[in-house]
């Protein structure tokens, strides 16, 4: 057993144990990765990259459909396998920058792999080869998908985000059950690659969207590409052969059968902190998430653990996961000298056509006295028009008062651009006439912006109305 004690141990070396160790290092501590494998992050590996790779194959797809539009007259056929080995050709170069950073760490000696689990408050135990002392500690180490158990029997029926991308050929149908973010994402990439689709959910979510006229704009063009059924109920699944057969109802009762090649699971992700022992650190948990972790310095409670990542199910994103892993880094190197760390605003994406992004405060956090709504309609919007890809809406949110601009929700095309702008301005608190006085050219989406706020700017002015009432339009009102 080889025995050893260091300042920090991260446990996980993906994209928030990456950022704690170089954190840590810098701050003067020594520190040590370890990780269970496979080495290379979430995002690059199952994640962000390899996702973004089908969604621009199905949007290439769906343009040369769209051509007609255009006056373009074409045919198109989807090579499933080339397409595939596409996605895995790029994602393991992606991979391959991350196991290089990972090789240096080993050349210094400080990645240690294998499975961490705590035997004692600062004692860790790697597999049967390790034992690490620790003044502190980093939990990175992700979350995983969740399985409902009636999907637990189908095998290699079943498919998750971790699983999809090693496919050889694209299924000829697939049911998709979630409609979050990776839900949307990759049924509606593949059913522009060729799979028929039935999208299928337990609520009436639609990926991030609070906002209910953005949840129905969201809805209407989603629905508009495949069967798209929220709040349905699972009577009977059971896998034929190579096939899966599944019976439900949806929100009206009414009964249906889809008999499919594949289901794809994306009803969430839950954190791996299963067995890693952190009873022993005096760190409680509560269906299966941790109690007491605090987001301004990554700390569980007065506990020497910090967490960073996926794993901490605050904001599941990779620039907050190195932010996250960033903070953690430094104050376990600090402890128990720790200090809280300013977030970022708040910045989500959704890579489906339209796209979908929240910025800043989501429209469940509004209060009607305080706060006001400007939208732009991208129906009628001059660039979204001319490129066809006019469908959706922004709403904007504002603060009584001030003028700030505190928030929006968006439904539309491109907004990955758009959001970006909104959430810098949210996050150098500019207010609604100081963003009217910058520049916008034309033709060009952002002009929807300046709609936007043109008619949020007029709802701050005004008294109480039904068109600038935030609980006007709240979820169950």
């Amino acid at each position: 057993m080889n025995r050893r004690s260091v300042d920090v141990a991260v446990i996980g070396a993906g994209s928030a144990g990456l950022p704690a160790r170089r954190a840590a290092r810098a701050a003067g501590a020594s520190c040590v990765l370890i990780d269970s494998g496979p080495l290379g992050t979430t995002c690059a590996r199952v994640g962000c990259m390899p996702s973004k790779l089908l969604i621009a194959a199905a949007d290439a797809a769906h343009a040369v459909r769209s051509g007609e539009v255009f006056g373009l007259r074409t045919t198109l056929t989807v090579d499933g396998g080339a397409v595939l080995e596409r996605v895995q050709r790029e994602r393991d170069r992606f991979v391959g920058f991350v196991l290089r950073s990972l090789e240096a760490v080993r050349q210094e000696g400080d990645l240690i792999e294998g499975t961490a689990r705590l035997i004692g408050p600062h004692t860790l135990r790697v597999d049967d080869h390790t034992e690490l002392e620790a003044r502190s500690i980093v939990v990175a180490t992700g979350s995983a998908p969740v399985v409902p158990p009636p999907f637990r029997g189908l095998g290699d029926r079943l498919l998750s985000n971790e699983t999809l991308f090693e496919l050889s050929e694209l299924p000829r149908s697939v049911l998709v059950a979630g409609a979050g973010v990776i839900g949307l994402e990759l049924g509606q990439a593949l059913q522009r690659l060729g799979t028929r689709v039935t999208l299928v959910s337990i609520d009436d979510a639609v990926g991030p969207l609070a906002d209910p006229r953005c949840r129905a704009a969201a809805l209407q063009a989603f629905g508009a590409e495949y069967e798209l059924f929220l709040n349905y109920r699972l009577e009977q699944l059971e896998r034929q052969g190579e096939r899966v057969e599944v019976r439900f109802r949806d929100s009206a009762g009414t009964p249906h059968l889809r008999t499919v090649d594949r289901v794809l699971m994306a009803a969430g992700r839950q954190p791996r902190l299963a067995g890693l022992g952190l009873e022993h650190a005096g760190v409680q948990l509560e269906r299966g998430q941790v109690r007491d972790w605090d987001p301004a310095t990554t700390r569980i409670g007065q506990t020497h653990v910090f967490l960073a990542g996926d794993v901490s199910a605050y904001r599941p994103l990779l620039h907050e996961a190195a932010d996250e892993g960033q903070i953690a880094g430094l104050n376990a190197a600090r402890y128990p000298a720790v200090a809280a760390e300013p977030r970022r605003t708040p910045l989500a994406i959704v890579f489906s056509e339209p796209q979908l992004a929240i910025v800043g405060a989501s429209f469940r956090t509004l209060d009607g006295e305080r706060h006001r709504i400007g939208e732009v309609d991208y129906g009628d919007q001059g660039r979204a028009r001319v490129m066809h890809q006019n469908r959706g809406l922004a709403r904007l949110y504002g603060e009584v008062g001030t003028e700030l601009l505190v928030g929006a929700e968006m439904v539309g095309p491109r907004v990955e651009h758009t959001a970006h702008l909104l959430a810098w301005a949210i996050q150098q608190r500019l207010t609604v006439p100081q963003l009217l006085q910058l520049p916008f050219y034309h033709p060009v989406i952002e002009e929807g912006i300046r709609t936007a706020l043109r008619s949020l700017k007029t709802a701050l002015a005004s008294p109480r109305s039904p068109d600038t009432d935030c609980r006007e339009f709240r979820p169950g009102s």
